[in-house]
């Protein structure tokens, strides 16, 4: 990823992105943000990014800024350097908007609190941390940073950004008021290669191997299918979150499932490949802010089955795949009608999915609407010019 240059002269607003990490390739909210530098300044804003350096990416140009952790404890994100460098930067009125990029961590505390000392507007992305299934699961800390450090720290928020409508709905949920710009994630488009056939045709699961993406539930739908279709695969791609791999696998073996393999993490060229050529994408995630995933299988042409845990009800508005109730019964049936479609009617399914993608989720069409949110809340916050996409209810 290389930001996009452009002309100085040009620069309207200088806006500041802040998120903790941008360490892998795999990882969703680093590819966003440094997808979204890119757009934004295409747009004609002064953007930089600001993050730790744990296992950072070579920087990539002088408009990132990477700062040091302090040795404890690490997982917080400890780094006074980065406080003292937001504070003078907006003390100094050099920061017209603070854009926040995730919860739980310091760096999400000193947005807000440098923010609400020098009178900075602070846009905050959640990604998916304000959603039930985030809030009740993880470790014990978070009672204790929430009303200490986080809470806090989103009193003076400006504006937030939903990817979805269901996101916008946790942020009511949680009680804050503040408006709200629903705006997708977007999605890089490819030029489109044809499918390899190979001797199976193909389902694939492609995202972290974690208890919240349903893996629980995609294996006993498997094996009550798997003997109805024997030219069909199961196709798991992902890197191990804590060790939860290893417990798949043994229920692989207890539900003695034949034909899926889990492949491990693939990345940039590979992983666009699976995505091509699987005829079928999976995701039956419990709860799922976005689903960067779903988006780049329909950018390659490969239609989806999705749970109700993710916002993908577009799938059945525009003939891209399905949208269904969590749980094995209904990810069964699914299943049933999914994989009896002919290579032609899938094909065709993919091809209305990217479609859907080029039109609504391009990087140039998302850069246009956060640019327009940010200059909204730079010049005053009229409902009169308010963008279509904020919603002050």
């Amino acid at each position: 990823m290389s930001f996009t240059a452009i002309n100085q002269s040009t620069l309207s607003m200088q806006v500041v992105q802040v998120v903790p990490q941008v360490a892998h390739e795999s990882s969703g909210v680093s590819y966003v943000v440094m997808s979204l530098c890119d757009s934004l300044i295409a747009q004609g804003l002064d953007i930089q990014l600001a993050s730790l350096d744990a296992h950072a990416m070579v920087s990539m140009s002088d408009v990132h800024h990477t700062f040091p952790l302090v040795a404890v404890p690490r997982r917080l994100g400890w780094s006074p350097a980065m406080h003292r460098w937001l504070q003078k930067k907006a003390a100094s009125r050099q920061i017209d908007l603070i854009h926040n990029h995730g919860l739980w961590m310091m760096p999400n505390v000193y947005t807000g609190q440098v923010a609400k000392r020098c009178g900075t507007l602070l846009m905050v992305s959640p990604h998916g941390t304000l959603s039930e299934w985030a809030m009740q699961s993880g470790s014990l800390i978070k009672r204790f940073f929430w009303p200490l450090l986080q809470r806090p720290a989103l009193d003076g928020v400006n504006c937030f950004h939903a990817t979805s409508e269901s996101e916008y709905k946790d942020i009511r949920r949680m009680g804050f008021r503040q408006p709200v710009a629903i705006i997708p994630n977007g999605i890089a488009i490819h030029p489109l290669a044809p499918k390899m056939r190979s001797r199976f045709r193909t389902m694939l699961f492609l995202g972290r191997i974690n208890p919240v993406k349903g893996l629980d539930q995609l294996l006993p739908a498997w094996q009550r299918v798997q003997d109805h279709f024997p030219d069909w695969r199961l196709q798991i791609v992902g890197p191990d979150s804590r060790g939860y791999l290893a417990q798949l696998q043994r229920l692989a073996s207890e539900l003695q499932l034949e034909r899926v393999e889990f492949s491990g993490e693939l990345l940039g060229a590979e992983k666009r490949r699976v995505y091509r050529e699987a005829d079928l994408f999976v995701l039956p995630s419990y709860s799922e802010n976005f689903g960067m995933s779903v988006a780049e299988a329909l950018a390659e042409g490969t239609p989806a089955i999705v749970t109700k845990g993710a916002p993908w009800k577009g799938l059945t508005t525009h003939g891209a795949g399905w949208w269904i109730d969590i749980g094995v019964d209904s990810l069964e049936v699914c299943l049933r009608e999914a994989l009896q479609c002919s290579p032609n009617n899938l094909q065709e399914m993919g091809l209305r999915g990217r479609n859907w993608m080029e039109a609504e989720y391009s990087w140039a069409h998302v850069g246009r609407l956060m640019a327009q949110t940010y200059r909204w809340l730079a010049e005053g916050q009229d409902s009169a010019t308010k963008p279509d996409c904020v919603m002050l209810d």
